[in-house]
């Protein structure tokens, strides 16, 4: 049996009709929809290596579209919380460097995930035909299998609670 009660007490601190939350949720959700579709595109037809006429001039191109994403992804998210209610309860100093050390080490996990990967490693570069020499296994990979993923939950939870 599942407590409705408790989800609805949650909702309650969430305005979903905000413009800023609707989005937010909206570029949380194209961003990996769109580079998921772009490099299968590019995996089962090599377009964009031919256009770009390699296919790390095109991992490149994509990683720095994933990027600009990001950037307006986080400045979306960032605006959503400004327009949100808050816990009274909560904003104290605990709760803020609660938040500031979830977000550090969110962070520890995602640059040492892009710094184990690489750039090609990091965006995409299988799907262009580049391939690392072996699997990563070293620090972070050796903590967690999806450290970048982990990381950047982190990094928002934190940045939330901040």
């Amino acid at each position: 049996q599942v407590d409705v009660a408790a989800m609805a007490r949650l909702f309650g601190y969430v305005d979903v009709t905000d413009t800023g939350f609707i989005v937010a949720v909206l570029s949380i959700a194209f961003n990996p929809l769109f580079w998921n579709v772009v490099a299968r595109w590019e995996h089962k037809t090599r377009m964009f290596s031919r256009v770009f006429g390699s296919a790390h001039a095109a991992c490149y191109c994509l990683g720095a579209v994933i990027l600009l994403l990001n950037c307006v992804r986080s400045h979306c998210f960032t605006e959503a919380m400004k327009s949100q209610p808050k816990l009274e309860s909560w904003d104290c100093h605990w709760t803020y460097y609660s938040g500031l050390a979830i977000s550090a080490v969110g962070t520890l996990f995602v640059i040492s995930s892009f710094l184990a990967l690489g750039f090609t490693g990091t965006f995409l570069g299988d799907y262009f035909g580049i391939l690392m020499e072996a699997k990563v296994t070293s620090f972070p990979f050796s903590v967690l299998d999806n450290p970048m993923y982990w990381g950047s939950t982190a990094i928002y939870l934190g940045w939330s609670l901040m």
